[in-house]
């Protein structure tokens, strides 16, 4: 045995025992001679993967959903999981449902050619498709003198009859247009709850890989249903520091750089951009704020009347938690229209959010800056008046989050607040205004109310001063 052939032995059994090693051996055949392209995402995206093997294996019934950028590789990654899988345990049966028989038909071929290569068959040599007896076509694989198999169909397809041990879904909804369809919505549940959920063996597992379209799409409603599962969350740009990257780096600028993913946003605009790379579902039309009344700006005309910031900071006695939000709004007095200019969105304990007041005063000379006379805001008041020049206004808030949110909404209606086009934080504010208050957090909403209320409370001639007054108890 010369060395070459004991580095493939090697080789071979490190790919048995590890499916990121799998990932590297077979590689090369199977990708046309390229090599795995690879990086943290990639390496995290194999050790969970391991991880959901190690506890199918031991009957604990696992169920991972993950959600990643398309061509981001999670697609390939799940398909050669379940090739290195059914190696180690050929009797295990897997069906794999996607919205399309085009995506089912090239994993079904994917698996071919792996379990084809001569790669795998080091690994796996006893492993056989194809032998006579055994069905082999482009909806069912049976694996050759075991009772496991592959079965590739659609979601809503036919799977009367089978049973899993593995269950797939690879993209339950094709898009937007299907995911906003509540007749689709109610139809794809009705099928993951009658049919596919029938289907499976005592400890079978679920491993789900989609874009999240909708709140309530079938995963929504997974979760809602079952909040323990497990969900790896993707995002194409990190939106804060994370274990493996800091804020605002790519997920995998091995294959995907920043400045690609950079362009996409531009070309889909935030709604789609959210869901298809950030793994954020935003509805068009939220419960309170709608997409459609909102203006867009490209530019703020000068000059503008006044400049003002508006200050929701944490809780107390959950500052490491909760983020601060501060909105800086431009009023265009001849428009008769408040312009959003900044966000800024961070978890701080106080010390730092101190500083960060006087830091956006020093980028945006404020006219009045509010601030809630509540919690953390109570102290921030009274030390930026003790020891600054800045205009602080204290703001007593009067009603629920939602009451004060349902009273600023009217000024959006009547194409009073305008958004610009492109911001680097523009995706998170929508998310949070659009979604609301069915989203977890709502710091943004609270600044961005907050002012809202107290520019048309400063306006005596104003027609729906009264009506604003009243409704926040004043």
């Amino acid at each position: 045995m010369d060395a070459i052939q004991a580095l493939d032995i090697l080789a071979a059994h490190e790919a048995r025992e590890s499916f990121y090693a799998f990932r590297q051996h077979i590689s090369t055949k199977v990708n046309k001679g390229r090599t795995l392209k690879t990086g943290w995402f990639v390496r995290d995206l194999c050790w969970h993967l391991q991880q959901f093997y190690d506890d199918l294996v031991a009957g604990k019934k696992p169920e991972l959903i993950i959600e990643a950028p398309p061509q981001h590789g999670k697609s390939v990654a799940v398909i050669e999981f379940i090739a290195w899988l059914s190696g180690k345990h050929p009797e295990l049966q897997t069906i794999y449902a996607s919205f399309s028989d085009r995506l089912g038909a090239r994993a079904n071929l994917r698996l071919r050619r792996i379990f084809r290569s001569e790669k795998f068959k080091q690994v796996f040599p006893d492993f056989v498709i194809g032998a006579k007896g055994s069905t082999m076509n482009m909806n069912l694989l049976e694996y050759s003198g075991n009772d496991g198999l592959f079965r590739n169909t659609t979601v809503m397809g036919s799977i009367t009859g089978e049973t899993l041990n593995l269950g797939v879904i690879d993209d339950p909804m094709k898009g937007r247009e299907q995911a906003n369809s509540e007749t689709i919505r109610e139809k794809t549940w009705d099928w993951f709850t009658d049919d596919f959920f029938t289907r499976f063996d005592e400890n079978a597992g679920l491993l789900a890989i989609l874009t999240r379209w909708h709140v309530d799409d079938p995963i929504g409603r997974l979760l809602k249903a079952e909040p323990n599962i497990k969900v790896l969350k993707y995002r194409a740009i990190a939106t804060e520091d994370e274990k493996h990257r800091k804020a605002g780096e790519a997920l995998f600028p091995e294959h995907k750089s920043l400045e690609f993913i950079e362009k996409r946003r531009k070309i889909l605009g935030s709604l789609n951009f959210e869901s298809l790379y950030q793994q954020n579902p935003m509805m068009p039309d939220g419960d309170v704020y709608k997409y459609s009344w909102f203006l867009r700006h490209s530019n703020i005309p000068e000059p503008v009347t006044k400049c003002i910031h508006s200050w929701d900071t944490a809780s107390k006695d959950k500052e490491r938690n909760d983020p601060s939000a501060c909105t800086v709004w431009m009023i265009d007095d001849a428009n008769n229209r408040a312009m959003l200019k900044f966000v800024f969105n961070k978890r701080m304990l106080y010390p730092e959010l101190k500083k960060k007041v006087a830091e956006i005063a020093s980028m945006y000379p404020p006219d009045a800056i509010l601030i809630e006379d509540k919690d953390s805001g109570q102290q921030l008041i009274q030390d930026t008046k003790q020891y600054t020049n800045l205009p602080v206004i204290a703001i007593t808030p009067k009603g629920s989050k939602i009451t004060r949110a349902e009273t600023s909404s009217f000024l959006v209606e009547a194409g009073r607040v305008s958004l610009p086009n492109q911001a680097p934080w523009l995706a998170e504010y929508e998310t949070q205004i659009l979604g609301f208050p069915n989203t977890e957090k709502y710091d943004m909403v609270d600044s961005t109310s907050q002012f809202l209320n107290w520019w048309r409370s400063k306006d005596k001639n104003d027609a729906y001063r009264q009506q604003l007054l009243k409704a926040l108890g004043q």
